[in-house]
């Protein structure tokens, strides 16, 4: 299977496994989004440096995964697709600055690999838990808790259809990856082609987007999409919130890692 039929699949997949009864599923759209607010903003808090102190917060998509039922290796296939970008972010880092802030076993480690690795790590928490996020609530419900937020409508039904036509888009550009597969006998595509074939990929999604939107015109779309009323507030929906957020507080604050560590060595001692 080709990698764009492959992230297709993965795609795909998110909705699915949000349409599945789970206790993920159970909870307000709002709750969910203010929770995981909540977590990107703790995560991208801590100092450069941090790499330990971020270790404690990977219980929260642990815990998302658990309560949606979601699997791993979908999670970790979208994780990975995008990870090079978080390692051309930090890949100079330990150029810039290859000042030795720490030592493990005599062995001297520079500041810019502990920000990279740092980078490599708020990365992966922070997509995983907008995966999860997606996966245990639905794009759908995910608009519809943030129009109930406050978000402006606008706002919203562009993501709406921006979610639905990019699944469209990626499966023209699976089509036509197999197509030059077939025809070129499993051979690598050369640079030479790589411009034009995605020129006509680019027209080819321009002429369906405007069948598309003369389709939506003639059956009266007004720059609003319909959307079904969400679920009102329960009260677990308060204790999900209160306890995740508590959580996030208690793990910026107190470096457990650290703490457990200077416990552990003293009760060795």
């Amino acid at each position: 299977m080709s990698s764009i039929a492959r992230a297709l699949q993965d795609f795909q997949s998110l909705e699915s496994l949000a349409a599945k009864d789970s206790a993920l599923s159970a909870l307000d759209a709002r709750a969910k989004i203010l929770v995981t607010l909540g977590f990107i903003v703790t995560v991208v808090s801590f100092d450069r440096y941090a790499v330990a102190a971020l270790l404690p917060l990977v219980l929260f998509p642990v815990l998302m995964a658990a309560l949606g039922n979601i699997p791993w290796r979908v999670i970790g296939r979208s994780v990975l697709l995008a990870a090079p970008f978080a390692v051309m972010l930090g890949a100079f880092n330990p150029w810039f600055d290859s000042q030795v802030v720490l030592r493990v076993a005599g062995v001297g480690i520079s500041g810019g690999w502990l920000s990279f690795a740092s980078i490599l790590i708020r990365f992966a928490l922070t997509v995983s838990a907008g995966l999860m996020l997606v996966a245990g609530t639905g794009f759908g419900p995910l608009c519809v808790g943030l129009g109930r937020l406050g978000v402006p409508q606008v706002l919203t039904t562009q993501l709406l259809l921006l979610h639905r036509y990019a699944g469209l888009l990626a499966s023209e550009a699976a089509r036509m990856s197999l197509a030059r597969e077939l025809r070129g006998n499993g051979r690598r595509l050369p640079l030479a082609v790589v411009g034009p074939l995605l020129g006509h990929l680019l027209l080819r999604a321009l002429q369906r987007a405007e069948r598309v939107h003369q389709a939506m015109l003639a059956r009266g779309f007004n720059g609003q999409l319909p959307r079904g009323a969400g679920a009102d507030w329960q009260r677990l929906d308060t204790v999900f919130v209160v306890v995740c957020l508590l959580g996030f507080g208690l793990a910026r604050q107190l470096d457990l890692v650290h703490r457990l560590g200077t416990l552990v060595l003293g009760v060795l001692r």
